[in-house]
């Protein structure tokens, strides 16, 4: 088993004028290093193209979860979608990459555009092998995982963008394969990715979209464990056991809150001291101090500013920085939206989101269930259930973006 893990990202935009996307991407893991992922595109647009793409999508994902062969699926969807009364025909085309132990993908395609794969920043021309299933001519493919593998499935929309436009005849899916290398080297996540293709066809079509156009990008990367440390135990004597464990742990440490942050300087033994000097967080040798440095430099008006303390990759506020956290993620699982934001500023909240959604796969929660008293005062907004809901509505979040998540309440 090797260490490589799947990092998974979509976005579509619907054709001009219609409420409903014709296309649907689906994911389903199968097991724990196992993964499929559907991208249907219905025939046409509107909700007879959503119906179809959703339940092509739906029916080939969880069968092929259940170890059922695409011959199966192909019938079952045959069988199962509305013929339109228009056309005559229940057609949808789709693309899929089935994931296997995180080092092999299956990818199957039927009429989509032809999934783009890049290899070190390159194009990368895997081996297809034609089959014909229930009269369907469908590609079929077996391709080794690399690391830093990225692959992108996309609707007919993206290489229709631009046409009669910017293009004559669309953008080919060699512009496409040129532009998206261009970008791939920055490192962006696979939602991102998939953001900055499917936005460029949008800017394409002149900001009205002919068709509906979807973008699914997989990229194939390493674990990188993360811990996030959030509020003291609820009772004193836990503080040690709650630090031991947090700081025994491989990867990036993150401390939200002021008592938070002082209890974990305290458990280094570097007494917690207000510097003035805060160009300077050199350790006194002489009693080993490495004091919690606070760094006035606000970045954001609306969000408490950082701190630094050596052992610690971050320190921030709690209750309001975790929050604004909680915000960026729900609108990167939509629009994302808010990426221009959170991926340049320095305050806390954008310096967390950029941990935990770019860098991270597994991440773990050391969360404290101490009341604060400071948070009682009926006149703020701030409770313990709102900080016991922020830490489930993030990590729900977090899980829909493919992580894995890990909870210790103390």
């Amino acid at each position: 088993m090797n260490n490589l893990c799947a990092d998974i990202g979509y976005k579509s935009v619907n054709h001009y004028g219609e409420q409903l996307c014709g296309d649907h991407v689906d994911v389903v893991e199968q097991d724990e290093n196992s993964t499929v992922i559907v991208l249907a595109d219905g025939l046409g647009s509107g909700v007879k193209a959503s119906i179809l793409s959703t339940l092509t999508s739906k029916i080939i994902s969880t069968m092929m979860a259940e170890g059922l062969t695409l011959e199966d699926c192909v019938e079952t969807i045959a069988a199962t979608l509305p013929i339109c009364s228009v056309r005559g025909v229940a057609y949808s085309t789709f693309t899929i990459i089935h994931l296997l132990n995180n080092e092999t993908a299956e990818v199957m395609q039927y009429d989509n555009p032809l999934l783009i794969l890049l290899r070190d920043g390159e194009n990368y021309d895997y081996p297809k092998t034609e089959l014909n299933i229930g009269g369907k001519k469908i590609y079929r493919s077996s391709i080794k995982l690399h690391e830093n593998d990225i692959f992108i499935a996309m609707s007919d929309g993206c290489p229709h963008a631009g046409i009669g436009m910017a293009y004559n005849f669309g953008w080919s899916r060699e512009d496409i394969v040129d532009f998206m290398a261009t970008v791939s080297v920055a490192g962006y996540t696979a939602k991102t990715l998939s953001t900055i293709l499917v936005d460029e066809c949008f800017k394409l079509y002149g900001e009205k979209p002919g068709d509906d156009a979807t973008a699914c990008v997989v990229r194939i990367r390493k674990r990188e464990p993360m811990n996030l440390l959030f509020g003291p135990p609820s009772n004193r004597d836990d503080c040690d056991r709650m630090m031991s464990l947090f700081f025994s742990k491989e990867g990036k440490h993150i401390v939200c809150g002021g008592t938070t942050s002082s209890i974990a300087a305290k458990y280094l033994h570097k007494p917690l001291k207000a510097r003035l000097n805060f160009e300077s967080s050199k350790v006194d040798k002489k009693q080993q101090k490495r004091p919690l440095k606070p760094s006035l430099n606000f970045e954001s008006s609306d969000i408490p500013p950082t701190a630094e303390l050596e052992g610690v990759d971050l320190v921030t506020e709690g209750v309001i920085t975790i929050n604004r956290v909680v915000q960026y993620a729900k609108d990167y699982l939509a629009d994302n939206e808010s990426y221009e934001q959170w991926s340049m500023k320095r305050d806390g909240a954008s310096l967390i989101a950029r941990l935990l959604f770019e860098e991270a796969t597994d991440i773990n929660f050391f969360v404290g269930r101490a009341v604060n008293p400071a948070h009682q005062n009926p006149d703020l907004p701030i409770n313990f259930n709102i900080k016991m809901n922020l830490v489930e509505e993030l990590s729900a979040c977090l899980k829909q973006m493919g992580k894995r998540i890990k909870v210790s309440y103390f």
